[in-house]
């Protein structure tokens, strides 16, 4: 049993006497060093192996008199027990230092280092954004290996309490990749995402609104009267996007170097892509003269759709607002300009895997992905003029029927 020598108030008024380090001692091989400048620290001397060996306990006062003799009776214990403090202290900073390297958010971010060039740079935004804001506050610090699958539930419920079924889908989807890459690189053993099968709370998966065929014409109309209302520039976007039915937002990051309007193509660099290929764009006829107005709207800007600052482009929401004043909130989005494309091309009767090769899809085979960039391009020319034919008789009130049977 310790014989205590020190009191608090002796603590907090001793002084070095003008030395350049005071030892004062409390027993036990418990020290306070007093310096000469006024720092104070705990020391725990002891003899291990016939060695005289020294142990920092902390600063004083933020570790005061009776934490420092509850850390100087713990040492001692360890002492009894054949153990020497210094290389057990030594050992649990290591297991903290490799616990830190392995947290679940350490192995996140790893992983997302891996795969964040492959991802457009919203969706890059959109990974990051979940895990910051619904996993890493929780589960962040925690040892990947060492997590169970009832605390990953309790984070993804957390997100199911806020009504947003869609997203604890997707962050629990997330975080199954982030175990994978663990069980990869050795620092789990298993994927609790597959745990919690049947523990969320359904969502049903919404798709993108978008008109009916028949409504189609209704809504080339009105677009060609939002001038009415609105700008010539967002009439401009939604034209062509309706006539290029690419995504949306590889159209409002469009930038003029990516036309040769001479051979009427428009080619969009991979790292705008969503599969990250290079795409080729076939400009119809129509389409020409609509780059033509919005290259003089543009002004000098790198964009084709500058927005107020023309060293940036529009915003996502442009031409979503604009579906909105035209009346179409939750009937028609920019993305609805695909599907419906996609529904009367395949009712017209081109090549399925023609249209694909439009739209963009992903390859099912990666390798034969990667060099086909122009894959069909003659039918595919050939297509997208039907389209812009077409739409230009359903926007003048024409009776156009679409053409059955193969036609490329």
């Amino acid at each position: 049993m310790a014989t205590n020598l020190l009191s608090a108030a002796e603590c907090k008024n001793a002084t070095s006497n003008g030395a350049g380090i005071r030892k004062l001692h409390d027993g036990d091989g418990l020290y306070l060093w007093v310096y000469q400048d006024g720092r104070k620290y705990w020391r725990m001397r002891y003899w291990q192996a016939s060695k005289e060996k020294s142990l920092s306990l902390g600063v004083y006062p933020k570790v005061s008199l009776s934490d420092a003799r509850k850390k100087r009776d713990e040492l001692r214990q360890q002492l009894q027990a054949d153990l020497d403090p210094s290389a057990e202290r030594k050992a649990a900073n290591l297991r903290k230092k490799l616990a830190a390297e392995n947290s679940f958010e350490a192995v996140a971010r790893e992983w997302y280092g891996k795969q964040v060039h492959t991802w457009v740079s919203h969706h890059a935004s959109d990974v990051k954004r979940r895990l910051e804001s619904n996993i890493f506050p929780t589960l962040g610090k925690r040892p990947v290996g060492e997590i169970e699958a009832p605390e990953l539930l309790q984070a993804i419920r957390k997100i199911e309490a806020r009504g947003a079924y869609d997203l604890a889908h997707r962050v629990l989807q997330v975080c199954g990749q982030v175990f994978r890459y663990g069980i990869a690189t050795g620092r789990c053993s298993r994927n609790l995402s597959t745990d919690l099968r049947g523990a969320l709370t359904p969502h049903k998966k919404q798709h993108q609104s978008a008109v009916r065929s028949e409504e189609l014409p209704e809504l080339l109309r009105a677009i060609a009267g939002y001038d009415e209302i609105g700008d010539k520039q967002t009439r401009l976007a939604l034209q062509l996007l309706a006539q290029t039915f690419v995504r949306t937002n590889e159209l409002i990051g469009a930038e003029w170097v990516e036309f040769d309007l001479d051979n009427a193509l428009w080619v969009i660099p991979a790292e705008r892509m969503k599969m990250k290929a290079e795409h080729i764009v076939p400009l119809s006829k129509q389409a020409l003269p609509m780059l033509a107005e919005l290259k003089e709207i543009s002004s000098g800007s790198r964009f084709v759709f500058p927005g107020r600052n023309r060293d940036k482009p529009i915003s996502n929401n442009t031409m979503l607002f604009a579906l909105y004043r035209l009346g179409y909130k939750g009937k028609m989005t920019g993305h609805g300009f695909r599907a419906v494309a996609s529904t009367i091309l395949n009712e017209t009767g081109f090549n399925p895997d023609v249209i694909e090769r439009q739209l963009a899809h992903c390859e099912r085979n990666e390798v034969r992905g990667a060099y086909n960039r122009a894959e069909y391009l003659p039918e595919r020319k050939r297509m997208m003029q039907h389209w812009a034919d077409y739409l230009d008789g359903l926007a003048h009130g024409a009776n156009v029927l679409p053409l059955h049977g193969k036609v490329a």
